[in-house]
């Protein structure tokens, strides 16, 4: 059993999608995340995950713990993939993102699509107290601060 993992043998294939492991207790664990079977706690905010490791990961939101290190700047991170993510974000030429209005490259989607409302006036940012719309994210959290005296953090 133990050389499976060595050998790349996975006989146990999820069937919902697909995902193969090498040991039947892996694919036990694997199936509560279709299931939704939640029993492992968190003991200071309560959300509960279907894995262990989900939740060591999630304790680090609460201990401060950022073991993650970016090698370029030395900014810690408390996820591998937030810091590859910053990796790709702040330290790479990459910009695969092309804007067909003005031809402005971008390393995300999210930052072309930010960007696009610039061309074609769009405002999906609106006001839950008026009928004030905009832009911005950021534009929207300083009107809900300046006109309605809610300092909220948006996401």
């Amino acid at each position: 059993m133990h050389s499976r993992i060595h050998s790349g043998q996975k006989p146990y294939k999820c069937h919902v999608c697909d995902k193969a492991f090498s040991q039947s207790g892996d694919l036990n664990r694997h199936m509560r995340v279709h299931t939704g079977d939640k029993l492992y706690k968190c003991h200071v905010c309560d959300k509960a995950f279907s894995e262990t490791g989900t939740l060591n990961r999630h304790m680090r939101v609460h201990s401060g713990n950022k073991p993650y290190k970016c090698s370029v700047c030395n900014k810690y991170f408390s996820q591998s993939s937030s810091l590859q993510l910053h990796k790709q974000r702040t330290h790479s030429n990459r910009r695969p993102y092309y804007c067909p209005y003005c031809g402005k490259l971008f390393n995300t989607n999210g930052d072309l699509t930010c960007h696009v409302h610039i061309h074609t006036g769009a405002k999906p940012y609106s006001c839950r107290h008026c009928s004030e719309r905009f832009t911005w994210r950021d534009q929207l959290k300083t009107h809900l601060l300046k006109s309605h005296n809610e300092g909220i953090w948006l996401t």
